[in-house]
């Protein structure tokens, strides 16, 4: 029974040590041409108009106009990549992907379809 045990072990270990884990952006397609509609606004909803919506924090990044402009004037990239100190939002920084997907979207020209 002991012998069993010390097995059943060393299978697990084997197991557990073996396995590789991929996040959801090393296993996803790029998006090589990111609209706001398509790919931006999900990502906005779910990370940043929690807080930064009408009656909230600034700056409002409720809809295209807003979030545009929040880019524009702003300081939104360099908050979300944290190149500019404090990283947003504040649950942690988003995966590399979807920051990327968004500096490409404000270097396509902010395509808003």
């Amino acid at each position: 029974m002991k012998k069993i045990k010390i097995f059943l072990m060393i299978i697990g270990t084997v197991f557990v040590v073996s396995c590789e884990s991929n996040t959801y952006d090393q296993i996803s397609v790029p998006v090589t041409n990111p609209t706001y509609v398509a790919n931006v606004q999900p990502v906005i909803r779910a990370n940043c108009t929690g807080c930064h919506n009408s009656g909230g924090q600034f700056p409002n990044l409720g809809t295209y106009d807003q979030l545009k402009t929040a880019i524009v004037t702003g300081d939104v990239i360099c908050k979300i990549d944290g190149s500019c100190g404090s990283i947003m939002p504040t649950g942690g920084k988003m995966p590399q992907g979807t920051i990327d997907m968004i500096k490409l979207w404000t270097a396509n020209g902010f395509i808003n379809q």
